[in-house]
């Protein structure tokens, strides 16, 4: 309890160094304490010998009189790292690191001048990073704090994976998380010198850190690794192939329909458009399934040449389209 006192003692001089004042409803609700016990704390930091001064009356607060500096802005080691992260204040939350963020942004900010003290909230105002995908809910896995723990001090894990119907235990060194359109990913390297490999987080069903550091090799470069596993799996899936005429407004959606490089490179290998100006396109696809739900999207601007298959879900399609929209009577 007593340590916890101490640490609430300190925030509240940062808070206060970092603004001109602050009433006590506000400490209150930074520090998440009563207004009772932020009267008592200013009276304790006052007795201690730091210069808290209460102004009276209805736009009064408390401030630090004489422009009392105090010495305690050192970042700690978890708080300069998770400062660089402070742009996904979501993802630093579910990594079990926002209270380290919180503690160094108001050490930075009390080291500011007071001239700069509001860059954090313009900052805020001009950027912000939505990583998971539109209309979907995202679910933090219970077990990224501890993968995410062990990722920030290098420390090997023993990691149980549920791969289809069965579970695998693996012994890792883990050198990077991702997140992706909500989807936390472990970028990690098999112990004992094996390859680098990709792990979705939500699939571990427990994690055991050892006291065990290991090296990380110093020419790995998380980006470019991420960058380059992502297109060698968007590829990999990509295990049918249709042929479909586009026109001029079906090639320019049809990267926002499908995979976009596949997409790309599928129309720099196209012929030129025919007399319609449509062109004659072979697509890389998941499946005739998938296919079918992506192309649809393109609506009129698309015909399906093959398989014959496709081509009649298609012509299906259009005939319900038609029966749906024809004119009514008396319309």
């Amino acid at each position: 309890m007593c340590s916890m006192r101490a640490a609430r003692l300190i925030k509240m001089v940062l808070l206060l160094q970092s603004r001109p004042s602050m009433t006590a409803a506000e400490l209150a609700r930074e520090l998440e304490v009563s207004e009772r016990t932020v009267t008592r704390d200013a009276q304790a930091l006052s007795e201690a010998g730091v210069p808290v001064y209460a102004d009276r009356g209805r736009v009064g607060g408390y401030r630090l009189v004489g422009g009392y500096r105090t010495r305690l802005t050192g970042l700690h080691r978890s708080e300069a790292e998770a400062l660089f992260l402070s742009g996904v204040p979501g993802a630093l939350r579910e990594m079990g690191l926002e209270d380290a963020a919180s503690a160094a942004q108001l050490k930075v900010s009390a080291a500011l001048l007071p001239s700069l003290r509001d860059a954090s909230r313009t900052a805020a105002q001009r950027f912000h990073l939505d990583a998971p995908n539109w209309f979907k809910e995202p679910e933090t896995p219970v077990l990224l704090p501890a993968v995410a723990d062990a990722v920030w001090d290098d420390r090997r894990i023993t990691a149980r994976y549920r791969r289809g119907a069965d579970e695998v235990d693996r012994e890792l060194e883990p050198y990077g998380l991702v997140l992706k359109a909500g989807v936390w990913y472990l970028c990690a390297r098999v112990a004992g010198g094996g390859s680098f490999r990709v792990y979705r987080i939500d699939r571990f069903t427990a994690v055991d850190t050892g006291e065990e550091r290991f090296e990380r090799e110093p020419e790995f470069d998380l980006p470019a690794f991420w960058e380059e596993r992502a297109e060698q799996f968007a590829r990999s899936i990509l295990r049918a192939r249709v042929v479909v005429r586009l026109s001029p407004e079906g090639v320019r959606r049809l990267p926002h329909a499908l995979d976009s490089l596949s997409a790309r490179e599928a129309l720099a290998d196209a012929e030129g458009p025919d007399g319609d100006g449509w062109v004659t396109v072979a697509l890389p696809v998941e499946s005739e399934e998938v296919a079918h739900t992506q192309l649809t999207a393109l609506g009129p601007e698309v015909e399906v040449l093959a398989p014959e298959s496709l081509r009649e879900r298609f012509a299906g399609d259009a005939l319900r389209l038609a029966g749906l929209y024809h004119p009514r009577d008396g319309v």
